[in-house]
């Protein structure tokens, strides 16, 4: 059993009804349906594109980093965006609800193996999983279940892609655990451990938001980083090349996307807000690109804190990405 897990509320998954029968006229509150992950009676699907959100109600990472708390609500505030998208996919695709870890009860170490947990037994249900979070501490627990359900399959080369302002690389007591800011060397310790190689590629970095001692781990570790100004003034097509030398030789890929990445135009609600941040028809360009790889394994989005959002920008921003990651997957489009 998945200890602090509770499945979702489905009555949160609400809107507008245009049509009850005509599937072209659904929304997702409309097609969403739940999925209860300490169900022993459940069994794996065969093979259709099917996704699984899981929302991680956390923001003790962010506390402990100290960071402004409040993200522990954006997988509400999330799901309450995603009920009003339309599915432009068929009806071969389905989407579940897998409910929520939560580390209200219990210490943020225990929460991310609780999470790790959830996220394996959602892979193991051919699920393809979309993480809510919740503090950007989702990245450990979600790749110590990707690493945990790979290292059955006997596949070693898991990558992540990174949207991130921050690099999340500072020092931190293996005793006590990480914080938001620590999870990807938590995840070089977690490689070295296992045996595995360490790969690692952030998009978005900002100088003014990293201390020289973190773009020196970064290069120690041989992360691969693109700083935001040179998104934004480059062609696009180079940082595509990029990409592409990168992912050429993964087995599966794991994507993260920090909302702070963003400029505060597009997600206001964060905790650690970007003037300078990007613009998300640049991530949309880049995110589709890693997509088209089809070497995705698993995404998240995390550090949506409603507490400072505006009308529900950050939250909608967030909605439309996940948009993105299904609609390219299930209909194969990426541009």
């Amino acid at each position: 059993m998945i200890k602090y897990y509770t499945p979702q509320d489905m009555t949160l998954w609400s809107g507008r009804i245009d049509d009850e029968n005509d599937f072209s006229a659904f929304r997702w509150h409309q097609w969403v349906q739940r999925m209860d992950l300490n169900d022993e009676s459940l069994k794996p699907f065969d093979g259709k594109m099917v996704f699984g959100i899981l929302g991680f109600e956390s923001d003790q990472g962010i506390e402990l980093n100290k960071g402004r708390y409040g993200a522990s609500a954006g997988p509400f505030a999330i799901r309450k965006e995603l009920s009003k998208l339309p599915c432009q996919f068929n009806q071969n695709t389905k989407i579940f609800d897998c409910g929520n870890v939560t580390s209200k009860y219990t210490s943020l170490v225990e929460a991310q193996n609780a999470l790790a947990e959830a996220v394996k037994k959602i892979l193991s249900l051919n699920l393809f999983p979309i993480l809510l979070g919740g503090g950007h501490e989702i990245a450990f627990g979600h790749y110590k279940g990707l690493s945990n359900y790979l290292m059955d399959r006997k596949k070693k080369n898991l990558g992540i892609v990174s949207f991130d302002a921050h690099f999340d690389l500072r020092p931190y007591d293996k005793e006590k655990g990480g914080t938001s800011g620590t999870m990807f060397r938590q995840i070089a310790d977690l490689c070295q451990e296992r045996g595995d190689k360490y790969n690692y590629f952030v998009m978005g970095i900002q100088k003014h938001s990293n201390t020289q001692s973190l773009f020196d781990t970064a290069d120690n570790l041989g992360a691969h980083y693109i700083l935001a100004k040179d998104i934004i003034n480059s062609d696009i097509h180079k940082i595509e090349q990029k990409l592409e030398d990168y992912i050429k030789d993964l087995d599966e890929i794991y994507i993260t996307i920090c909302s702070d990445v963003l400029s505060t135009a597009y997600a206001p609600g964060v905790s650690a807000p970007q003037p300078l941040g990007l613009d998300p028809e640049k991530i949309l360009i880049l995110l589709k690109k890693v997509l088209q790889s089809g070497k995705v394994l698993s995404f998240d989005i995390a550090e949506v804190s409603p507490r400072f959002d505006h009308d529900s920008i950050t939250a909608n921003m967030a909605s439309i990405l996940i948009y993105a990651v299904v609609t390219s997957l299930a209909n194969h489009i990426f541009d």
